[in-house]
């Protein structure tokens, strides 16, 4: 049964705690075609992926907020942008990284990411200035990475899980995870019967292998008593046109618009995010051009 993307914001244990949840197939799929990306460099752009659109869950109307993974591993730096509508996008520096798995005979995405590095959060809130928060990696998997990061920068205990799994096609065969975050005023028998759930809380991809959806993940770390808020379908969306990236040739000035007319006669421009490429013949470019003398 081919199974929609979902992602669910809600409350449990009478608001006691958060709860976000994700299935992420189709959009860490459509990722896995668009740049190529090999198994383990599959799951790690997966993985912030799905969290980030988690996180993106956590905003308002048009707000948004951009994750960055830069960590010392062969992938390079992963980048991935999200909304509060659940429109997600994102790339790796080097997609072509597969690595031997590791000790569990999972995924080595610590491998690949690197175990040394930073995680850098900037949200833009609508405000002057946009909201950054930074963490050092503490694994590399990413799940601990943003785990730590909830509770370092943001100053919230959460517990986050992450998953994906590929085919030996290289295709996505399942993605998601969770986010479950405590809150003020949780009783301490509550936050001991979170932190028990969490430690039995089998891999989110065996779940979703079992037909499990969103809010079934959630009932295995907390139980029936779980409020649904929201529920919204995570979906790729890159918002480059051929429009901004004029704009953005506009934007290098006429000496370095006439370079490329002498030198090349012609331009491609590709879209880190969605590998789309803009071409700009030689009568384009001098189009351009006029409008930079402007």
């Amino acid at each position: 049964m081919e199974w929609k993307d979902e992602l669910v914001r809600g409350t449990a244990w009478d608001g006691a705690i958060r709860v976000f949840a994700a299935r992420t197939t189709g959009l860490v799929g459509e990722l896995q075609r668009r740049h190529d990306t090999y198994p383990t460099a599959t799951a790690a752009l997966g993985r912030t992926a799905t969290a980030a659109a988690m996180m993106g869950a956590m905003l308002k109307g048009d707000e948004k907020l951009t994750v960055q993974v830069k960590g010392d591993g062969p992938i390079g730096q992963i980048v991935v942008g999200a909304t509060a509508a659940g429109q997600v996008r994102g790339y790796a520096d080097y997609p072509h990284v597969h690595l031997p798995s590791n000790p569990q005979g999972k995924l080595d995405v610590a491998g690949a990411v690197g175990r040394s590095g930073y995680l850098h959060v900037t949200k833009d809130l609508g405000l002057k200035e946009p909201y950054r928060g930074s963490v050092p990696l503490v694994s590399g998997e990413l799940a601990e990475d943003f785990t730590y990061y909830f509770a370092a920068s943001e100053q919230t205990p959460s517990a986050v899980g992450l998953g994906v799994l590929v085919d030996t096609d290289n295709s996505v065969l399942h993605a998601g995870g969770f986010v479950v975050q405590v809150m003020p005023g949780i009783e301490e028998e509550q936050l001991v019967r979170l932190e028990e759930a969490v430690s039995r809380m089998p891999h989110v991809t065996a779940l979703l292998d079992q037909g499990e959806d969103a809010v079934g993940i959630l009932k295995f770390l907390v139980g029936d008593d779980v409020t649904i808020h929201e529920t919204i379908e995570p979906v790729f969306q890159c918002f480059c046109s051929r429009e901004r990236v004029e704009r953005t040739m506009i934007s290098i000035g006429q000496e370095e618009l006439q370079k490329l007319i002498d030198e090349d006669g012609q331009s491609e421009v590709k879209c880190h995010f969605c590998n789309e490429e803009y071409r700009f013949d030689a009568a384009e470019l001098t189009e351009l051009l006029r409008k930079a003398a402007f």
